[in-house]
């Protein structure tokens, strides 16, 4: 089975002090490509340059995440359209709301979301999202710029089949990660995961955070190579087999990412 990693946070001190032996772990599990999140402008860098040190294993996206939104330097378009120059550059983002938080004003976090939504339309880029306690808002400028955008995929989706519904309605894939395992938070969505339409799931580990809570012993933190066991957990739900849970979403992947 081949795996696509949709999601990680390679950058994060805790993977990239030690990248080399993290993708032969994942390539061991069968994770075979990974894209690498951007959350700011330096890490946006950082994900560029490992996609130079490893160009068939990774590709990545720039942007700005609203937890960062208030640190963005004035210029930040202008850089975020230079890196996106790379040919491993995929998509835009990680951008979006977090009214959660709010570590960014809001005011602040929705300039400089919709700055990257016009970038994203500007350079035929698909958009990765981000979004917690702001759904109703984040629809609502996701709605202007639907159809100048080419592909919007909803990160790390934890919600349920309401929150699902209004993202389908907006056409955008949805990332599913170890959220899904747990048996505290992840409840509604293990229901809402029935309701994804087959090409438009991908999967992703979000790594080093959200550890699948299936895995006995618990590691420490999470990785790329624990993917599978959120495929797994997954063909469960969906009554599927596992093998056709790893071709639909690396398919997925390549049609979102690579395309």
């Amino acid at each position: 089975m081949r795996w696509f990693d949709s999601g990680v946070n390679l950058t994060n001190g805790k993977l990239f002090r030690d990248v080399d032996a993290v993708l032969e772990r994942a390539a061991a599990a069968g994770v075979e490509k990974l894209l690498v999140i951007g959350t700011n402008l330096q890490e946006s860098a950082d994900a560029v340059a490992l996609c130079n040190r490893y160009p068939d294993r990774l590709v990545a996206t720039v942007g700005i995440h609203p937890h960062d939104a208030a640190d963005a330097a004035p210029d930040f378009v202008a850089q975020l359209k230079d890196l996106a120059k790379h040919p491993s550059v995929v998509a835009i983002g990680e951008c979006g709301l977090d009214f959660n938080r709010n570590y960014s004003p809001q005011a602040t976090q929705l300039k400089v979301f919709e700055a990257q939504l016009a970038l994203a339309a500007e350079l035929q880029l698909p958009v990765y999202l981000h979004e917690r306690d702001a759904h109703q808002q984040q629809c609502d400028l996701l709605a202007r710029y639907q159809r100048n955008i080419p592909r919007m995929l909803a990160h790390c989706f934890t919600g349920g089949k309401k929150e699902l519904a209004r993202y389908l309605d907006l056409g955008c894939y949805i990332g599913i990660t170890g959220w899904l395992c747990d048996e505290r938070r992840g409840l509604e969505l293990q229901q809402a995961v029935l309701d994804i339409p087959a090409d438009r799931l991908l999967l992703e580990t979000d790594a080093p955070f959200l550890v699948p809570r299936t895995i006995r012993p618990r590691p420490a933190q999470n990785e790329p190579c624990f993917l599978p066991e959120i495929g797994k957990f997954l063909a469960q739900l969906r009554q599927q087999e596992v093998r056709e849970i790893a071709a639909q979403t690396w398919q997925n992947s390549l049609r979102f990412f690579i395309k």
